[in-house]
């Protein structure tokens, strides 16, 4: 059996002809998904950055959770580099260090 890697989402899209409305609604809804992926990272790590020693694991783990998922649907919009969000977000090394990323 042999595995073909994922193909960015966009292209599918032809860029010689105006996108269908239903590409418009997936484009839409991607756009969407990706912006409450990118709130749930806000609010994780301002609970993480307003935790107490004994709230700070959890916290951390929430953290670590919205991250990855965020950085997955980054990836299924096709946005593959993840330095600008981990420098716009102020995402702590600790939360990289939980994804294997730092």
């Amino acid at each position: 059996m042999s595995f073909r890697p994922p193909q960015s989402i966009s292209s599918r899209f032809d860029r010689n002809s105006p996108p269908s409305a239903i590409d418009m609604e997936i484009m839409g809804e991607m756009a969407a998904a990706l912006g409450r992926a990118g709130q749930k990272v806000e609010q994780t790590l301002e609970r993480l950055n307003a935790a107490t020693d004994t709230e700070r694991q959890l916290c951390l783990k929430a953290a670590a959770q919205a991250v990855h998922a965020y950085f997955i649907q980054r990836e299924l919009c096709g946005l593959r580099n993840h330095d600008d969000p981990i420098r716009h977000y102020g995402i702590p090394r600790a939360v990289l260090v939980r994804l294997g990323a730092a």
